[in-house]
């Protein structure tokens, strides 16, 4: 009985420890800033949105070749910062497109720490400021990938974008943390759940999803099943070789991904 006591006992500590460092372990960020100037060559500029608590966020700028061209507005996943995506996302800027990067807080020097409203609240703003500069919904297009699907799926659900792309999307963290913590009862202790399946049968805007067969940290099941619960019209590309982050590196993703933003931007 006493080792079952304290089997117990050090389960609940664990419990306990994984509930109170949630979001530690979901939003581990990056805390050193990443240098821009290597990507000045590239057109990229910082700019800065202010937040509704105070805070002053960076994010970074490419501005479109010309005024008819679209704008990519990309939240990156939960890990790295900004100047990570900045290689893998160059040929949509080779073709001309405009790029924003999402600035999340706590991530690439950004004060803060995220939340989900937080993040949602953040990300409407820098929509806003995308707005002001002159880019209408039907020339923005909202890139998710991995924890930035769930980013942008709510920002489709609120407001009218020319398309949408979802890079290793998940249905819901709450479901996620279940596959990850499966000794846990971690679906019921989550506090930021973003619940993409729910949202997604409320959007029609057009959809693009890219997975990989092989990726372990969010299996494509869950990305099949958020495509499946979709609106049309919607494409899925599953590349059976790629894991996690290997997506853009088959030409076949790449040359798709910039064929979909030329047909939902004219």
């Amino acid at each position: 009985m006493q080792i079952i006591g304290t089997t117990l006992g050090v389960y609940l500590l664990l419990v306990g420890a994984v509930f109170v460092m949630q979001r530690t372990l979901l939003y581990p960020g990056a805390k050193d800033t990443p240098e821009i100037a290597i990507h000045a060559g590239q057109g990229i500029g910082e700019v800065t949105t202010q937040t509704a608590d105070g805070l002053t966020l960076t994010h970074w700028y490419r501005p479109p070749d010309s005024p008819e061209k679209p704008v990519i507005v990309v939240f990156h996943g939960n890990a790295g910062h900004l100047g990570d995506r900045v290689p893998k996302l160059t040929p949509l800027i080779d073709a001309g497109f405009g790029l924003l990067f999402a600035g999340y807080r706590g991530y690439s020097g950004n004060p803060g720490s995220p939340t989900e409203d937080d993040l949602t609240a953040d990300s409407s703003g820098l929509l806003d400021w995308l707005a002001g500069q002159g880019v209408g919904p039907e020339r923005t297009v909202l890139y998710g990938e991995s924890l930035g699907s769930g980013v942008a799926v709510k920002m489709a659900v609120e407001r009218r974008v020319a398309a949408m792309i979802l890079e290793s999307p998940y249905t819901s963290i709450a479901e996620m943390s279940q596959v990850h913590y499966w000794y846990l009862p971690a679906r019921w202790m989550i506090w930021d759940k973003w619940d993409s399946l729910t949202r997604i049968a409320r959007i029609s805007t057009p959809l693009l999803v890219l997975h990989g067969d092989k990726d372990t940290v969010v299996p494509r099941r869950f990305g099949q099943t958020l495509f499946d619960t979709a609106l049309e019209p919607k494409e899925m590309i599953v590349v059976a070789e790629a894991a996690h982050v290997e997506l853009f590196d088959y030409a076949r993703v790449v040359e798709r991904v910039l064929g979909f933003i030329r047909e939902n931007v004219r």
